[in-house]
């Protein structure tokens, strides 16, 4: 007969996969669990389907991608055999019953229990429907060394198939739950709620680990806790920080409480978005091989953030900024965009684009003759940026970040081919607002984990100056659009709430206004489809949260 532990010390593996490299998984996991043996720990906790990268998508309908994770879970199976502690790890498996989100866990040297994920979600940014099926049965506790132990994984928890009941009605002492939960403003408080729930429901503590790390446009920021059954914060770890925590759990009575954890503090708002664009960032470009990235700096807010963005993940050494000027540039953005550069210490060049420019406008002179000059003429320069940067791109490796803001994504305020050129965004989901209030929180703070200096990065004149793309004389960005504290609160309304119009003029706004840039958010899909991926910030970001067609004339009108 197992004898009953009293103490369980469970390490949670708080870490960064890459989706696909399962080699470089399954060392991390092995270092994590060497790691966690020198602290004593009787077993690690790893997040959702770790080992494969999460999430994975369609690699999964791949044989090959499943037998080599499959292959991996077996590996580090065996490594237990040395007496340390076990493992509960996740991974996708093939199974007669279907192909499976699953984890296994294993001790002394084999695999002791397979549990497969109840309820797949098909919302948001979420797509488990079309390549998992859902495990054939309510999962039970497994029995690791005396304890039993309920795994929910995930979406288990946060849906309506009662799994967390089932587990304690089948005599589960403690939910152990690997997570796969992406950071959205406020994502903590959700989840402390969500496993508040279960444990008022179930009566038993609730460990959540969660994965770390930016995977495309979505950001994994950790934050892994739990929750006694008493619904005390038993423990909670850091934000945005790859670490592996050991915590104590002590049996009194009937029930299991955390007795020794971390107690981290997690940042404030502005922090933690400024955060996870730098972590977005810095994953995309090192996960997908780039030595460095370059971007336009225009003198204005958007570029200069992401100046700063890019420097606070990559390192000054990394980043090139060039400055494009034409005729409409001003002297005051020329010495904003070099005092930009300069504070932060990166790479500036300046490029002009007067013969670029001229030179389209001579070979369509006699296409364009008789028309008006407008719009058109505009374009071409910012057309011309983009292809500079795209041509020092592909000379020098360099990727280019894109820099546009979620307000002028929202209405077309952008041109394809030309401001739009770019392999990804950091503040593609960052209102222009929030873009302002990040600026300042940068200037007064320096994040941890940040390669950028401290102090004033981004100067004071391109925060209190009037934000314009500087394509004609005098132009501001108020010519053509409401003023941002106006666009952004209609914006908000229409795509996070997605509010109806008569809903948005009861808050105070001008119909015609509301109307208008319900129009604009509309037409403006087709360059939305062909933007660069970027940062997930708010609840519904552009591309895998609100997904509307292209071709559409509906409008919300009385």
């Amino acid at each position: 007969m197992t004898k009953k532990l009293d103490v369980l010390r469970i390490a949670v593996a708080q870490l960064n996969p890459t989706v696909g490299d399962i080699k470089g998984n399954l060392a991390k996991a092995r270092e994590a669990r060497a790691e966690a043996a020198r602290h004593g720990a009787d077993l690690v906790l790893y997040t959702e389907l770790f080992l494969a990268g999460y999430p994975p998508e369609d690699l999964v309908v791949r044989p090959a991608f499943l037998k080599a994770c499959e292959k991996a879970a077996k590996e580090i199976a065996a490594d237990t055999a040395d007496g340390g502690p076990g493992v509960i790890i996740g991974t996708p498996l093939q199974r007669k019953s279907g192909r499976h989100n699953s984890v296994i866990v294993a001790d002394g040297g084999k695999i002791i229990a397979e549990r497969y994920k109840i309820d797949l979600p098909n919302y948001g940014e979420f797509d488990e429907k079309r390549v998992f099926q859902p495990g054939p049965d309510m999962p039970g506790p497994v029995n690791f060394r005396g304890v039993r132990l309920g795994i929910p994984i995930c979406e288990d928890i946060w849906g309506d198939q009662d799994v967390c009941e089932t587990l304690a009605e089948s005599g589960a002492e403690i939910l152990l739950v690997p997570n796969g939960s992406p950071y959205y403003r406020a994502k903590i408080d959700v989840r402390h709620q969500i496993v508040i729930k279960q444990v008022i429901e179930t009566g038993l503590p609730m460990l959540y680990a969660n994965q770390l790390g930016g995977q495309d446009d979505l950001v994994f920021d950790g934050a892994s806790f739990a929750i006694n059954a008493d619904k005390s914060l038993a423990f909670q770890m850091s934000q945005f920080e790859d670490v592996t925590a050991v915590t104590t759990w002590k049996r009194v009575g009937e029930t299991w409480v955390c007795e020794e954890g971390p107690m981290s503090k997690l940042p404030e708002r502005e922090e933690a978005d400024y955060r996870a664009c730098m972590l977005g960032l810095r994953d995309y470009v090192n996960k997908n091989g780039f030595k460095d990235v370059v971007l336009g700096l225009s003198g204005g807010i958007d570029s200069a953030i992401c100046a700063a963005l890019a420097v606070d993940a990559l390192g000054e050494e990394r980043v090139r900024c060039i400055m494009m000027p034409y005729h409409y540039t001003s002297k005051d953005s020329l010495k904003d965009a070099e005092d930009c550069a300069r504070a932060l210490g990166c790479a500036y060049d300046v490029v002009p684009i007067f013969k670029p420019v001229g030179g389209f406008l001579e070979a369509l002179g006699p296409l364009f003759e008789g028309t008006k000059e407008g719009i058109t003429e505009e374009n071409l320069q910012s057309r011309a940026r983009g292809t500079i940067l795209m041509a020092v791109s592909n000379k020098f490796g360099s990727m280019v970040v894109t820099t546009g803001n979620k307000s002028e994504m929202s209405v077309g305020y952008a041109t394809l081919y030309g401001d739009m050129n770019g392999g990804f965004n950091p503040i593609k989901d960052l209102y222009k607002m929030q873009v302002y209030a990040l600026s300042s929180w940068r200037n007064d703070h320096v994040p941890p984990g940040a390669f950028g200096p401290s102090g004033e990065v981004i100067p004071h004149n391109i925060i209190d100056k009037a934000p314009s793309a500087e394509l004609r004389p005098n132009q501001t960005d108020q010519d053509s659009l409401p003023p941002y504290p106006v666009l952004d609160a209609i914006l908000e309304g229409l795509v996070e709430g997605e509010l109806g119009v008569d809903d948005i003029v009861k808050q105070g706004f001008d119909r015609a206004t509301v109307e208008r840039v319900e129009h604009l958010l509309y037409i403006a899909e087709y360059k939305r489809r062909q933007a660069a991926p970027g940062v997930k910030i708010t609840k519904k970001n552009f591309g895998r949260d609100r997904r509307y067609p292209i071709t559409n004339r509906f409008r919300d009108r009385v």
